[in-house]
């Protein structure tokens, strides 16, 4: 298994924990979130952390499966499968849904996270 590869499941066993701290550690200072091609979702690693502790407040059963894992080159690439549970805030249930999520790496650390969905 590659470090690369190593450090995304890592970055998912934190995301599973809601262990922000963590997720946030294995990312570069200005990494980010975003949508494939298109709009950042969350940007450094403090507008991660803040996005990560509100999603997890307002699931607090989320969890990804990793469900087909490839590390090439600079890049892993994870199929998840996403259940959220029920919203604390009364929302509508969000159905479980799988994303692909593309983890490119400056050295030792991410970069930046895409998901094509």
């Amino acid at each position: 298994m590659s470090d690369k590869l190593a450090i995304a499941q890592a970055m998912i066993a934190a995301y599973n924990a809601q262990d922000v701290d963590t997720y946030v550690s294995y990312m570069t200072d200005d990494a980010c979130e975003a949508n494939y091609r298109g709009a950042v979702v969350r940007e450094g690693k403090e507008g991660t952390r803040s996005g990560l502790a509100a999603a997890f407040a307002k699931w607090p059963q989320n969890q990804a499966e990793i469900r087909e894992r490839q590390a090439i080159g600079n890049y892993v690439l994870f199929r998840e499968y996403v259940t959220r549970g029920p919203a604390t805030d009364g929302s509508e249930l969000v159905e479980p849904f799988e994303v692909i999520a593309v983890y490119s790496f400056e050295g030792d650390k991410v970069a930046r996270v895409e998901f094509i969905r």
